[in-house]
């Protein structure tokens, strides 16, 4: 078979194991904090070391997994996979398997971000039971603790469930019961995801406790739950919850200099990851912007760069291009501080307003709602320089959010890929440019190693 892609292992979450048995694994009944590990029951008997507990799991976040920057994060990997960027690495580099659409079970990106994952939603269940436990916290702490506890959970099996398919749905840190989970089917994944977002929502904050915008308020919560629903389908209430986040009383803004957008400071961020030090900027930046050709590891495909319209500012104002006098080789611009400045200049930015309005956008088109689907659609536009879209039907409306969502998202959280997934357009789309592409590419293989220990959850993707 192409690729020699090997069926039927078996899976679990072998991380977990790995951490609770063997005292050389960081555990999560001991969280780690900015200088030392506490255990659960100090942790959890002081508002000051449970903060510094959670601010540990959004370090994770930034750190490993799907949402890290640079080489290893899923903007990157998925960008190659999809037709967003072209690698210029070594054939044996893991980037090139990506690009060839050759990756295999035992993959380390594959195994990395299950593991990764999984790690952190064992944190984020940690925290949801020793706040639970805690005699010392207030209600309201509580409250917020556990509310962002549970948005970190549904942000993770979030992308776990569009990267991987049928996961499993851990909510617990008992390690026999985690060690028998079975996979989920993907509707009843959503149906979670949602309950725990909803619940998130009631127990969050209106206001963000850190002027950064670098923890979970409602609006956050709200931005991630209408980007749910959009993937679910649930027309109406995507278009609810991205209006409520579009008109949150926090006053979210769309730039009107596209050069600030992914400042710090900006106010369209909904919600971002901060840097690990003073001074430090993002993965992204020193890893897309290139100063040498060919380019080192990616850069943007031409299909990517043809598909700017005339007059987009966003091509302008979000890359860049060098030329060895023969070929030239174009980055994405976004970030724009490749490595060290006396200040942070840039965080990594994981939900912004721009996308509230083209979730808004794409629900009201489904519910019927053209006028004002194109209404969100010319918004965004416009901050982009352009003239209203031309599109009038559904069907070319719809065409014109996915055009806008490709050139705004671009290098971002895997935007395209999930977008051609979960629009069913991945075969149409990338059997084209692709040649290595197959139709079960849809989803990434299981780790071969955690499919090795858990019979219940076999078995192994298809094509694999």
């Amino acid at each position: 078979m192409k690729k020699n892609k090997i069926g039927n292992y078996l899976i679990t979450i072998l991380l977990l194991a790995v951490c609770l048995l063997h005292t050389g694994c960081e555990s999560f009944t001991e969280v780690d904090l900015p200088s030392n590990q506490l255990t659960a029951p100090a942790v959890f008997q002081d508002r000051a070391t449970a903060n510094a507990a959670l601010a540990g799991v959004y370090a994770k976040i930034r750190d490993t997994g799907f949402l890290r920057g640079g080489a290893n994060g899923i903007g990157s990997k998925m960008g190659c996979y999809a037709d967003e960027l072209d690698s210029y690495a070594d054939a044996t580099d893991n980037t090139s398997f990506f690009y060839t659409n050759s990756v295999l079970p035992t993959n380390p990106d594959i195994t990395g971000w299950w593991a990764d994952a999984y790690q952190i939603i064992y944190s984020a269940n940690a925290i949801m039971e020793g706040t639970d436990a805690s005699q010392a916290l207030s209600q309201q702490d509580r409250d917020m603790l556990q509310g962002e506890a549970l948005f970190i959970r549904a942000l993770v099996h979030f992308y776990l469930v569009n990267i991987y398919g049928p996961i499993p749905y851990i909510t617990t840190t008992d390690y026999r019961q985690n060690s028998q989970a079975g996979r989920v089917a993907k509707s009843q994944l959503y149906s979670y995801i949602i309950a725990d977002l909803t619940e998130s929502i009631e127990k969050l904050p209106g206001q963000y406790n850190n002027p950064e915008r670098i923890r979970a308020s409602k609006a956050v919560a709200r931005a991630l739950l209408a980007r749910v629903y959009l993937f679910n389908h649930n027309w109406a209430e995507a278009a609810q919850t991205a209006e409520a986040v579009i008109n949150d009383p926090v006053g979210f803004m769309l730039p009107d200099d596209l050069d600030t957008t992914f400042l710090k400071e900006s106010g369209s961020t909904i919600w971002q990851l901060s840097a690990a030090g003073q001074g430090q900027n993002t993965e992204d930046g020193a890893h897309y912007i290139f100063t040498t050709t060919p380019p080192p590891t990616v850069a943007l495909s031409e299909a990517l760069m043809v598909a700017f319209e005339a007059g987009d500012l966003r091509k302008e104002h979000w890359t860049g291009a060098l030329s060895d006098g023969g070929t030239t080789y174009y980055y994405a611009n976004k970030y724009k501080h490749r490595g060290l400045t006396d200040a942070s200049m840039e965080y990594q930015v994981v939900l912004r307003l721009a996308e509230q309005y083209l979730i808004r956008a794409e629900a009201n088109l489904m519910l019927g709602n053209l006028s004002q689907a194109k209404q969100d659609i010319d918004l965004v536009r416009q901050k982009a320089g352009l003239a209203p879209t031309p599109a009038q039907s559904q069907q070319q409306l719809l065409a014109a959010i996915l055009q806008e969502r490709r050139v705004e998202f671009f290098t971002e959280g895997g935007f395209r890929f999930l977008d051609l997934s979960r629009l069913g357009l991945l075969d149409a789309t990338l059997s084209t440019v692709k040649p290595g592409w197959d139709t079960t590419d849809a989803l990434l293989p299981l780790p071969q190693t955690e499919l090795l220990l858990n019979a219940h959850l076999a078995p192994q993707n298809p094509g694999y």
